[in-house]
């Protein structure tokens, strides 16, 4: 399905999200940790608008490394990070079963993947491992709004605008009704920061944005 909709990937999650998920991916930026010269490791990178935010602020990334089960997704990313700030690199893997050494990098996120993992406590645990201690995991995934007006105007607009947008414009309509369907049934708030805390993970915040259309989700090793 990733590579099926890769080649309009960027163009619809502009699109679709009114460009908040520009805003969205400065607040990760902003909560990596204080010190500089970190190795980061990004989960479902997709076309690598995350890795590039990352590697932007001056001297902040030692080296970036964007992971992602997609051909597609990889393929649309290797010419975006050339010329990067900071050294980046992509390679294809599994969330669920990483192939780093533990305590590896300084920081690792995954913005609007971790619904998308098989199995969302492994890939969890996996982020923990292989976090350095003192490292953080920064999770952004969609959520639902807590005010019942803004909540029921954001459904209408995912349940019936945006597949049929995105249907249009990206020629698979299924892609985008998986969309909605598994941001509805996946855990977000609290629920969330359980599964973290059972992965081993500390100190975990949830920071809603945009009226709680989005989630970043902050944890320590």
């Amino acid at each position: 399905m990733f590579d099926r909709i890769a080649p309009r990937y960027d163009l619809l999650n502009r699109l679709l999200s009114f460009r908040r998920d520009v805003a969205w991916r400065k607040a990760l930026v902003r909560a990596l940790p204080s010190r500089d010269q970190l190795r980061v490791l990004d989960l479902a990178t997709g076309t690598a608008d995350v890795l590039l935010s990352l590697s932007a602020p001056r001297n902040k990334i030692r080296r970036g490394t964007g992971l992602d089960k997609s051909a597609g997704m990889i393929a649309r990313a290797r010419p975006k990070i050339v010329g990067a700030p900071a050294p980046l690199d992509l390679v294809r893997g599994d969330a669920c079963g990483l192939g780093f050494r533990d305590a590896s990098f300084d920081a690792v996120t995954i913005a609007f993947g971790i619904r998308n993992v098989p199995d969302v406590p492994a890939a969890l645990r996996e982020m923990r491992r292989v976090l350095r201690p003192g490292g953080r995991a920064l999770i952004l995934e969609f959520s639902l709004p807590a005010n019942v007006l803004i909540r029921n105007g954001y459904l209408m607009y995912f349940r019936h605008v945006l597949p049929r947008v995105g249907g249009i414009v990206s020629g698979d309509a299924q892609a985008y009704r998986y969309l909605n369907e598994s941001v509805e049934s996946f855990p977000y708030g609290e629920a969330f920061l359980n599964l973290m805390r059972d992965a081993g993970l500390r100190d975990t915040k949830a920071m809603p944005l945009s009226f709680g259309i989005a989630t970043l989700y902050m944890g320590d090793a």
